[in-house]
C-alpha cells in the first residue's frame, strides 16, 4: 500500500471496505484488493492527499467494534502500477522508511494464493478467516495467530463483514539485524526463525492461540497507529512493539505453538511438542517408535526443523530450565539436576560448566532473582 510520491493516491479503509461490502452483496462476487482499487480510481473515488485522522486518547482501551470504526477513518496511500503476479515484494507492500508495517486485513475478498518475501503474520481479533497455505485450507478462530514464512504460497480470506483481522508485514532482513537477541532462545519460536532464515526455499508457517488475550490485542493496536506516523521514532516503535508482542507469546502461549513442515508433508510440531514436554526422559529410540519413524529419518527431520541433532536439542532444552530454575527458585542443584533430567548433580554440575563457563551455583549467585532493589537514605 504504498507507491512513489507522484503517482500516490488515497483512500481510507472504511471507504474501501464498504465498496467490497457492496459489491459483494450486488453481483455474489469477490474481487481482489487491486481489482478494487483499479475500480474505484475508475470510478473517481480515490483522493489525491490523505484524509485526516484523528486517534483520541482512550483508542487503545476502545473495545473491538469501536476501535474498528477509528481504523475506518485510516488512510490507505496507494501508489505504483497495478499488477495482477502473485510474487508480492516487500517494496511492493513495506513503505521504505518501515521495517514493520501493520494493516486491517481487506474482507470479501477473492481466494488467490501468493507469495512474498518478507514474514507476515495475522492475528485474528474478532470473528474467524480461512488461512490457505500450499492450497489446503485451515480455518482460524479469534486468538489464533498465524505467522507466514517468506516464500510460502497462502491467502487469508474473511468471509464475512464483522471479523477483524490484522496482518503485520516484517522484512526478513530485519530478523537479522534487529531481533538478534530474540533469535537466540531456546524456544520453538525462535528455532522456527533461525531455520527459515537458514533454509530460504522451504515453505513454512507456525501458529498459536493466544485465548484472545487483551495485552496482544494493544499490540497491535499500537503498531497500526504507529504505522500511520510518519516521524522519526515510528519504526523503532514498530520493532520494539514487535519485540515485545514476541516476547508475550512466548511467555504465555508457547505450548500452543502448531509447527507445520509442508516438506514432509505434516504437522511436526507434534514431534516437537512431545520432545519439549518429555525431553527429561526420552530417548530418540522411544521417540521414533511412538511416531513411527526410524531413527536416522526421525534424526534428519530434528536437524532440518529445529537446526540441532536429537542430543544437542535435549541439552539445549535442559539448560533453558535449569537456567530458570537456577535464578527463579530455591531449589537445590540435586533436586534440579533430577528435574531436567540428569542422574546426579555431578553430571549436571559437569555439563552445566561446559555450557556457559561456570558452575550452576555459580551462575544462580549472578543472576538469582531477587525481587526489585529500592534504595533509600536513612538520613533526614
Amino acid at each position: 500500500m504504498k507507491g512513489n510520491s507522484v503517482m500516490t493516491k488515497y483512500t481510507t479503509y472504511g471507504k474501501f471496505q464498504n465498496e467490497m461490502n457492496s459489491y459483494y452483496s450486488r453481483t455474489g462476487m469477490k474481487l481482489q484488493f487491486t481489482e478494487m482499487i483499479q475500480r474505484m480510481e475508475e470510478k473517481g473515488m480515490m483522493d489525491s492527499a490523505p484524509s485526516f485522522c484523528r486517534i483520541p486518547l482512550d483508542a487503545l482501551s476502545m473495545n473491538d467494534e469501536d476501535f474498528d470504526k477509528l481504523v475506518d477513518s485510516i488512510p490507505i496511500r496507494i501508489g505504483g502500477q497495478y499488477s495482477s503476479s502473485n510474487e508480492i515484494g516487500e517494496e511492493k507492500m513495506i513503505p521504505t522508511l518501515f521495517d514493520v508495517f501493520t494493516i486491517r486485513h481487506p474482507r470479501l475478498t477473492r481466494h488467490v494464493s501468493h507469495v512474498h518475501n518478507y514474514f507476515e503474520i495475522n492475528f485474528i481479533v474478532k470473528g474467524s478467516a480461512v488461512f490457505y497455505f500450499e492450497e489446503s485450507a485451515h480455518p482460524m478462530h479469534e486468538g489464533e495467530v498465524c505467522i507466514i514464512a517468506p516464500g510460502s504460497s497462502h491467502d487469508v480470506i474473511i468471509e464475512d463483514e464483522s471479523s477483524i483481522v490484522y496482518t503485520v508485514c516484517i522484512r526478513k532482513s530485519t530478523f537479522e539485524s534487529t531481533f538478534s537477541s530474540f533469535m537466540h532462545h531456546e524456544d520453538l519460536l525462535s528455532g522456527f526463525f533461525r531455520n527459515i532464515l537458514k533454509n530460504e526455499d522451504r515453505t513454512n508457517y507456525l501458529m498459536l492461540f493466544t485465548e484472545n488475550n487483551m495485552e496482544c490485542r494493544i499490540f497491535l493496536r499500537k503498531l497500526l497507529i504507529e504505522t500511520e506516523n510518519h516521524d522519526s521514532y515510528s519504526n523503532n516503535c514498530c520493532i520494539n512493539l514487535i519485540n515485545l508482542f514476541f516476547a508475550n507469546l512466548l511467555r504465555n502461549y508457547s505450548k500452543t505453538i502448531s509447527f507445520y513442515n509442508y516438506d514432509i508433508n505434516s504437522d511436526f510440531s507434534l514431534v516437537l511438542q512431545y520432545i519439549q514436554h518429555n525431553y527429561k526422559n526420552l530417548n530418540l529410540s522411544a521417540l521414533a517408535e511412538f511416531f513411527h519413524y526410524s531413527e536416522p529419518h526421525l534424526s534428519t527431520l530434528i536437524k532440518q526443523n529445529t537446526g540441532k541433532n536429537f542430543t544437542d536439542l535435549i541439552k539445549a532444552l535442559r539448560m533453558r530450565d535449569a537456567k530458570d530454575l537456577l535464578v527463579n527458585t530455591s531449589q537445590k542443584i540435586n533436586e534440579i539436576a533430577e528435574e531436567i533430567g540428569y542422574n546426579s548433580a555431578d553430571h549436571f554440575s559437569r555439563v552445566f560448566r561446559t555450557e556457559y563457563g561456570m558452575s550452576p551455583a555459580e551462575f544462580r549467585k549472578q543472576n538469582k532473582n531477587e525481587g526489585p532493589f529500592i534504595p533509600f537514605s536513612t538520613e533526614d
